[in-house]
């Protein structure tokens, strides 16, 4: 059999935890092989090692039948290895070919930079495989599709032979992770080999041609796609059935919580984000903003929970206004917010889980007194967190927020703002980058969250998720609302076509 890559009986341990636990994968040459697993199952762990990022405690890596030991990236560079990692590693303000050249600089006559013949060669790269980038835009201009695509170029452009990609299109719209799709076969048609570290099953019905799932750390088995059914995967990963249904009574709406009165919010580029916004979610309803990625759905989430200024209009929680409170006013008000980057905005990374349980509360009894902290009830309060929202660590609440998996983070954030009951919950994209199992407990306490009675404004690109869990569902294209429609009378075609900015016909 022709492998290209094998991990044979590969284990990993971490303090308190065993990431990789006599984990088995073999990569066929010229195949798309996905690699399946709840959060913090081991697949990013076994990837890094792969990768020369962590050495394996046991077991054996061949590639290309030879045993090797890859003691560093740049070794499986020169072995023919590369990776995508989840969250991108670029120099926002170089250009896409100074980032492309970095650390594999081609030099003329030994002193300068030859970056005119590297960006011809990203060009003649990038028609090869169809991934249409300008080598010349500068990072922080191009979208996070297209700088998925120079991430791919960097392994392109150092030759690389295996391709991993690390949970890929969590950060993409459905267009483009078709796009996504159409590259991964130019590649394999080109004769390389990639692995795929993912939880969505769809896109691995689409894409992959084999299937490795593993579960805590174990292998559980290794599949051919096209045999399987999503909900038979999925089952393999999390280890019981799982719906893909969410359950939920008609929304029985109450009073008025957030009332979005003709708002108008400028982006960093003094241009308009969102015009003449207005908008109401009620006590006791979901109500889901469906958009294309930037359209102006941050700038409106910035706007309510006070991380950006309102040009104009108003903002009332509870009838009494509060466009003009800061952000620590806004919290204490009962407004709770899920962020869309969880390591930017949802969490000091090298604090501790504790720490970060508290980060809105720990001025207040029983968390301080008299301004002195207290560590255990600090403790206490980040351990019922953990275990009600089975948030996986090696070290509990003392693990430092950056060991956790990037699904792991979500659920201690969800956690956290879901604990503190607020009357309005801003959800944004709550289940980016979770598995099944933990979309569907998500879900439910979105759900249950709203049947207490309080108010749920729900900001998500993927549309099952808005159809699914939304009670009504406001359509947002280049900052205006296109429109607000119940979800039981919609569907994924029509919203999509009101996403392209066309309006619902009166009495449709």
């Amino acid at each position: 059999m022709d492998y290209v890559v094998e991990m044979l009986n590969i284990r990993k341990e971490f303090p308190g935890v065993v990431a990789n636990d006599d984990i088995t994968l073999r990569l066929k040459r010229g195949e798309i092989h996905a690699l399946l697993g709840e959060n913090g199952a081991g697949k990013s762990t076994l990837m890094s090692i792969l990768f020369g990022m962590y050495q394996p405690d046991r077991g054996t890596i061949k590639v290309n039948g030879k045993e090797v030991r890859i003691a560093s990236p740049n070794v499986a560079n020169d072995l023919g290895i590369g990776m995508v990692h989840q969250h991108f590693k670029l120099v926002e303000n170089f250009t896409v070919t100074e980032n492309i050249i970095m650390g594999s600089e081609t030099r003329k006559w030994g002193i300068v930079l030859d970056v005119k013949q590297a960006g011809k060669k990203i060009e003649e790269l990038s028609k090869q495989y169809g991934l249409n980038v300008d080598p010349y835009a500068k990072i922080e201009d191009i979208s996070v599709g297209m700088q998925q695509r120079v991430e791919i170029l960097k392994m392109l452009y150092r030759k690389a032979e295996v391709l991993i990609l690390d949970e890929p299109t969590g950060v993409l719209t459905p267009q483009e992770i078709q796009e996504l799709g159409k590259i991964m076969k130019n590649l394999i048609a080109e004769g390389k080999s990639i692995i795929l570290i993912t939880h969505k099953l769809k896109e691995i019905k689409e894409f992959a041609d084999r299937c490795t799932v593993i579960r805590r750390g174990k292998t559980i088995g290794t599949v051919e796609v096209a045999q399987m059914s999503e909900a038979a995967m999925a089952e393999m990963m999390v280890g019981r059935q799982v719906s893909f249904k969410v359950q939920k009574a008609e929304s029985r709406p109450k009073d008025i919580v957030l009332k979005v009165d003709s708002l108008t919010v400028k982006s960093g580029r003094k241009s308009i984000a969102l015009n003449d916004f207005s908008l109401e979610v009620r006590a006791g309803e979901i109500v889901g903003i469906a958009g294309v990625e930037g359209n102006g759905q941050s700038d409106l989430v910035e706007a309510i929970t006070g991380l950006r200024k309102a040009e104009s209009g108003h903002i009332y929680l509870n009838g009494k206004e509060i466009t003009g409170l800061t952000i620590r006013d806004r919290i204490e008000s009962g407004v709770g917010h899920i962020p869309e980057d969880r390591q930017r905005r949802g969490l000091v990374l090298d604090y501790s889980i504790a720490e970060n349980m508290v980060l809105e509360v720990y001025h207040k009894e029983p968390y301080s007194r008299r301004g002195i902290l207290q560590k255990q009830s600090i403790r206490q309060y980040a351990d019922h967190i953990i275990s009600s929202y089975d948030v996986r660590s090696g070290e509990g609440a003392e693990s430092k927020a950056r060991s956790l998996s990037g699904g792991n983070q979500q659920k201690a954030i969800i956690g956290r703002e879901i604990e503190r009951s607020p009357v309005l919950l801003v959800a944004v994209q709550p289940t980016r980058g979770l598995d099944v199992g933990s979309i569907e407990y998500i879900h439910k306490r979105l759900i249950e969250h709203r049947d207490k009675g309080n108010a749920v404004l729900l900001v998500s690109l993927e549309l099952d998720e808005i159809l699914n869990v939304s009670d009504r569902i406001a359509v947002v294209n280049n900052g205006e609302l296109v429109g607000v429609v119940r979800a039981a009378d919609t569907d994924e075609n029509e919203i999509g076509l009101m996403m392209a900015g066309v309006r619902r016909e009166a009495g449709a």
